[in-house]
């Protein structure tokens, strides 16, 4: 699960959301659309997110030291937690309150033509900011449904971008309707209508981000791939009778703690129980090379001693 396809996808979507979000600025300004300035406060919002990822990036990249012995890697969790709570805040509550003023003291469109094509426009750059997230997650993605990778992608960044890139292309769609009917009705309402859609879309992707983000923040364990993997690893190496119990957890998205304990036969030397939990790492480390902290206690097979 290395960084650099998060990085790149986070890249992408931080130019495309920058540009986005001056071009929807002026676009209020011109038009007082409410539409504009929700999707203007969300492309800020998104761009201000993409910062926090790459912040993240970077905090979970310090050393270990006596205060975190396993070191940083969980910042990237934190921050990616933050990102929901920002999008929550900045972004749902502020086109919930901006759509309801809107439907309660509706007002004319001026200009909406330069609107549309300012929505036109974004809705291109999201795409390619959208593209690049699909293409930098689907080798992790593998043969299940985007769904699932969301749910179970240990990598916090590319679910986050898939899902702000999605909203923010639903979102536009929404808020073109909006402008449209409005233009085609003669009733700003729609516009309101409109930017209440962005609103309750924004808050049902930061409220699925914030479930899976703090699910990671305290601690997943390995997939069920993985976990067949690390088993299927320590019972087939030489000497080990049986995998008594075993637990995993991700101390961030590119380092998997294992802990074991594996059956040995009775009487066996100690320069062999060595060589057993020194093969059983390697094996382990073959089969899951995100498995960097490994502790293995040997063990007699008590079950069939007795």
């Amino acid at each position: 699960m290395s960084t650099a396809g998060s990085t790149r996808a986070i890249l992408a979507a931080l130019a495309a959301n920058a540009g986005i979000a001056v071009a929807k600025f002026i676009g209020f300004l011109v038009t007082g659309s409410s539409s504009m300035l929700a999707e203007s406060v969300h492309s800020v919002a998104d761009t201000s997110n993409q910062g926090l990822l790459l912040w993240g990036q970077r905090a979970a990249r310090r050393e270990p030291d006596p205060l975190h012995p396993f070191g940083y890697g969980r910042s990237r969790y934190f921050y990616s937690f933050v990102v929901a709570l920002v999008l929550f805040t900045l972004g749902a509550v502020f086109a919930l309150y901006e759509g309801y003023h809107k439907i309660t003291h509706p007002e004319d469109l001026n200009s909406p033509l330069v609107a549309v094509a300012i929505l036109v426009v974004a809705i291109g750059l999201e795409a390619f900011s959208f593209r690049t997230a699909i293409v930098e997650s689907r080798p992790l993605k593998g043969s299940g449904s985007w769904w699932r990778f969301i749910r179970n992608s240990r990598n916090p960044e590319l679910p986050v971008v898939l899902l702000e890139d999605t909203g923010a292309l639903v979102g536009l769609i929404l808020a073109l309707g909006g402008v449209g009917l409005s233009v085609l009705t003669g009733d700003p309402i729609w516009d309101g209508v409109g930017t209440v859609g962005i609103g309750l879309l924004l808050g049902v992707i930061a409220v699925v981000l914030m479930i899976e983000m703090h699910s990671l923040l305290i601690g997943e364990g390995a997939t069920g791939q993985e976990d067949r993997a690390i088993r299927a690893a320590l019972e087939q190496t030489q000497n080990v009778e049986r995998l008594i119990h075993i637990r995993t957890q991700y101390l961030g998205p590119d380092e998997l703690m294992v802990a074991a304990k594996i059956a040995l036969a009775p009487r066996t030397d100690l320069a062999t129980v060595a060589a057993t939990i020194d093969a059983a790492e390697r094996a382990v480390r073959a089969a899951v090379p995100v498995a960097r902290v490994i502790y293995l206690e040997p063990d007699l097979d008590r079950a069939r001693t007795v």
